[in-house]
């Protein structure tokens, strides 16, 4: 459970307020000052039936490449994992990961990155997500519909399996729409929220 540490509004907030998040934190702030939060659940990666694009278009592992300075990313987890292996020096890495035939195969060659500090990877994942994804959803017209098209929902990676990324609840736990008691963090849910109002602006 996320610890809660919640602070007096300085003033009223009209309920249904528009938020942007930037951690659950945030969220429990909101509610605690009559904000009226919309969710969004998303986990998988799976294509909406018939061709069309739905949540899974959210997916770190959805099928849809995109180019940043002249280097091709089969999916948003090949331009994560590219990104650690950057940050670290492992040129090698780097460039298995890009040429990895799915985001499973980009994940795990991930792990194993050589010189990786689980601190300074805490550091800077965050906004290279946000950099990949903002490439991903800026690059691709029906994905950037989409997402523009959630508007004000508070975007949420209902993984059980997942509590850094994801919430650590699947979006039929009772406990999904009560952010106070999310065992995870929803890192990709408020990297998406920081891409939408980008592509807002």
């Amino acid at each position: 459970m996320i610890p809660l540490v919640i602070s007096e509004p300085q003033e009223p907030v009209p309920p249904g307020k528009p938020v942007h998040p930037r951690a659950v934190e945030d969220l429990i702030q909101a509610e605690f000052e009559g904000v009226a939060l919309s969710f969004r659940f998303f986990w998988g990666h799976r294509p909406a039936a018939g061709g069309g694009v739905g949540a899974s278009c959210l997916s770190q592992w959805l099928a849809s490449a995109f180019t940043v300075d002249k280097r091709r990313y089969a999916t948003a987890e090949h331009f994560m994992m590219a990104g650690k292996a950057r940050l670290f020096g492992d040129d090698d890495a780097l460039e298995t990961i890009l040429a990895a035939p799915d985001p499973g195969r980009a994940k795990a060659l991930g792990r194993r990155v050589r010189g990786f500090d689980e601190a300074i990877w805490e550091r800077h994942r965050y906004e290279i997500v946000v950099a990949g994804n903002l490439a991903k959803f800026a690059q691709n017209d029906r994905l950037r519909g989409f997402l523009l098209a959630t508007g004000d929902d508070v975007l949420v990676e209902a993984s059980p399996l997942d509590a850094v990324w994801g919430i650590g609840l699947s979006a039929g736990d009772p406990r999904a729409t009560r952010p106070a008691d999310w065992p995870g963090l929803n890192l990709l849910g408020f990297a998406l929220m920081d891409v939408r109002a980008m592509l807002r602006s």
